[in-house]
């Protein structure tokens, strides 16, 4: 299709002049001279991002604890030999308490959002967890336990989403991605200190073994609610609500010296945004991600968050339990799971200097790809019997898929779901997007937990067989998800708008120009004055 230019007027006046010089200048941006202008912006995107860590930490506690001795003996049943496991349906129940408990969170979540802001809700989240670890660590039996890791995802659904789509409302187009990379980068690390603290309580006996751990997360919520209480607001959500003065002192704060021209320019584009998404669609509610053009960005926000899950995540998840029932020792099976969360880590230190020079969509691409590799030649080595040199092979087949994983798909999820949604429908759009990550993550954690198990399926390594086959979303995403990069809310509004095929938008030239109107754009064509496109 080709798309040819049309030129419409104005409907204009100050706001929208000042929200195209806006553009203009967001576009001609340079790293280093963001990093400059907006100082606090990636201060404080920086500082909040920690709240992600108690997802991380407790996600990571949990998948772990199935594979430790003081854990297995206090919930667990005996299988001889002195030994104790947490049966399938358990491991099953307890992994998905919380994610069942995120879906119904992540409605409220998105709805307070909208009326509440980002601050409060995250301050009462969080006062939500610390008392909730209560439960966690007095819990007397597994049926208690999977009450309290239900009501814990509740208020944990909170802090990676508002948090990443917070990131994404007060930075530049050219910081989106380092700072939402940052917030993978913060569960990243929760995982690994949750390695850390049980790997040296591993060879402890008794009930402190588990429940330290447990306690630990009381240590950071009060650090994560003093930054909470001081960060300023969202000022997209400001102007939402329409309070623009707040909004202009919230800009303040987030910007380096700027001038009262430039902070007018920024209201503007917010207004000017705003305004052209309400001429589209009026309403703000879950429904509403769900017609026009938001049908299609809120689809490719669920597959893109739903890639972790169905791409076999659960395997590296449940790597301690998965590593000991492929010949390893319990202390070798949390090492190597400590290793491969601190290269988890490192991996997402890696991807900020490779996800500006590849892009979204090729990374994601080259990652189904190598993740599919990875799984297939692990699946091999589960076929012959179990032997020590094996289970060390397939250790270090793991790691390689960590490594790839962590170096695309895993980190750019996040930017590309932040980035997606139209601004008025961001918060719902990313919270559905998370549930669909919950219920993919659900049937993945249920399928692992008897494929690895040794007392139902026992399938060891060959699990790697089945999620190869969810690799080959690596389809869909060829002919299903764009290029995103570079790209400001307007022009993704336009291209979204007008119906542009994945594989055009990288091509796509959009220019906004003063006589015309992002609001006008016929069906058809890319943008209000689209040049030299060959879709």
């Amino acid at each position: 299709m080709d798309s040819s230019s049309k030129d419409t007027p104005w409907q204009g006046n100050l706001i929208a002049e000042e929200a195209r010089r806006h553009y203009e200048r967001e576009h001609t941006l340079t790293l280093t001279q963001a990093i400059r202008k907006y100082p606090m912006a990636i201060f404080w995107t920086l500082a909040i991002s920690t709240g992600v860590l108690m997802e991380g930490y407790d996600q990571g506690l949990l998948s772990s604890f199935y594979g430790f001795p003081a854990f297995q003996k206090q919930f667990g049943t005996s299988v001889g030999n002195r030994k104790y496991n947490i049966s399938a349906p358990w491991q099953s129940g307890l992994s998905q308490a919380v994610h069942v408990g995120q879906i119904f969170g992540l409605f409220i979540n998105g709805w307070a959002v909208d009326r509440f802001g980002y601050r409060y809700t995250m301050m009462l989240s969080s006062s939500l967890i610390a008392a909730l670890v209560f439960m966690q660590f007095f819990a007397p039996r597994v049926e208690v336990l999977l009450v309290a890791e239900l009501l814990i995802g509740f208020p944990l659904s909170t802090f990676l989403v508002s948090i990443m789509v917070y990131a994404a409302e007060i930075c530049p187009t050219i910081l989106r991605p380092y700072l939402t990379i940052y917030t993978n980068l913060c569960w990243s690390i929760g995982k690994f200190i949750s390695s850390g603290v049980l790997r040296a309580f591993v060879e402890s006996s008794g009930k402190r073994a588990y429940k330290i751990p447990m306690g630990v997360q009381w240590a950071w919520t009060p650090v994560i609610m003093v930054i909470i209480i001081l960060a300023p607001e969202s000022p997209w959500y400001l102007v939402h609500r329409n309070r623009l003065e707040d909004a202009r002192k919230a800009l303040r704060r987030f910007t380096s010296n700027p001038t009262e021209t430039e902070i007018s320019k920024n209201i503007s584009m917010m207004i000017h945004t705003e305004e052209h998404e309400k001429s589209i669609i009026s309403g703000t509610s879950y429904f509403d991600c769900l017609k026009g053009s938001n049908l299609r960005r809120s689809e490719i926000a669920c597959v893109v968050f739903s890639f972790g899950p169905l791409g076999g995540a659960a395997l590296s998840g449940f790597s301690t339990y998965f590593f000991e029932q492929a010949g390893l020792s319990t202390v070798y099976s949390f090492d190597l799971s400590i290793g491969q969360n601190a290269l988890g880590f490192l991996c997402g230190i890696l991807a900020y200097f490779i996800v500006w020079r590849i892009g979204r969509r090729n990374l994601v691409l080259i990652g189904l790809s190598g993740m599919l590799i990875c799984l297939v030649i692990i699946g091999g080595l589960g076929v012959p019997a179990t032997t020590q040199s094996l289970a060390w092979v397939t250790g270090g087949l793991m790691y390689a898929y960590v490594v790839v994983n962590s170096l695309s798909v895993g980190p750019i999820a996040g930017t590309i779901v932040s980035e997606i949604p139209s601004v008025r429908l961001r918060i719902k759009t990313v919270c559905l997007a998370r549930n669909a990550y919950n219920v993919t993550s659900i049937i993945n954690n249920i399928l692992t937990s008897y494929q690895i198990n040794e007392t139902a399926w026992n399938w060891r390594g060959m699990a790697g067989f089945f999620w190869a086959g969810s690799c080959l979303l690596i389809i869909w995403a060829w002919f299903r998800l764009p290029e995103s990069r570079d790209r400001s809310l307007a022009e993704l509004d336009a291209l979204f708008e007008a119906g542009t095929p994945a594989r055009a938008f990288a091509k796509t030239s959009i220019k906004i120009g003063a006589e015309e109107s992002l609001s006008e754009i016929p069906k058809g064509d890319v943008s209000t004055k689209v040049e030299a496109s060959d879709v």
